[in-house]
């Protein structure tokens, strides 16, 4: 008799898990895909990287410690002097900290003419920064400089807000760069801005430009629109 009763109670609690399951599905299905169609609906990447996940890096070097470092293996030694391309170590001073330096930015759009940004010297711009069609395909561009030291784990990091809820959020690693009198060119993945009368009106937004150990070379907080057609 008791054991009747709790393969029967086994029974039902595996039909009433089963249940939930499926109406899960059913009911979480539809969000999913409403989630992956468009971008104005919130994600799950965090705007900073987690403390506690930071990978410890060991002690910075100068540049010609770089090279006097593990200078009887060969294969480190080509690929540093391949890192390090034409600079002269020798002109370079002696500076633990690199310096990364955003000349320009710029957004790239088959629909339209390059749209060049300003860049505020202290990272807070006035008014609406630019304004995108809806439905248009876009990529970011931006030039760089790097001085004094190798930049390791360079990245681009964007979250958007729109009446004060996050919709958006990204996270674009660069590289490792070394420093060099050319600037260096780098363009984003092609995106795509959402549409339709929810998707349009103002944005929030701040984007960043980060290393390895979160140094911030520029940070922006600014605001850009969407409507039916470019500004």
């Amino acid at each position: 008799m008791g054991d009747d009763e709790k393969k029967e109670t086994g029974e039902k609690s595996e039909r009433s898990t089963e249940e939930h399951e499926e109406t899960y599905k059913s009911e979480g299905e539809p969000l999913s895909r409403q989630v992956s169609e468009s971008s104005v609906y919130a994600t799950d990447i965090d705007e900073e990287d987690d403390v506690g996940s930071k990978i410890q890096l060991g002690p910075q070097c100068t540049l010609k410690e770089h090279l006097e470092k593990d200078k009887d293996d060969e294969s480190l030694r080509r690929w540093k002097e391949q890192l390090l391309g034409s600079v002269d170590v020798t002109n370079v001073a002696e500076i633990l900290d690199p310096e990364v330096k955003i000349t320009s930015l710029s957004i790239v759009s088959p629909d339209r003419d390059d749209i060049i940004l300003p860049i505020p010297e202290d990272g807070n711009l006035k008014g609406l920064w630019f304004t995108l069609k809806e439905g248009s395909h876009y990529r970011l561009k931006f030039t760089f400089e790097v001085s004094n030291n190798i930049v390791s784990g360079l990245k681009y990091t964007n979250t958007v807000w729109k009446t004060g809820v996050k919709v958006d959020s990204s996270k674009e690693m660069l590289g490792t760069f070394s420093p060099q009198a050319e600037p260096y060119t780098h363009e984003m993945p092609e995106e795509t801005t959402p549409s339709g009368l929810f998707a349009r009106g103002t944005y929030s937004a701040r984007s960043k430009f980060l290393d390895d150990d979160n140094k911030c070379y520029l940070e922006i907080n600014y605001t850009f629109d969407i409507r039916k057609e470019w500004a």
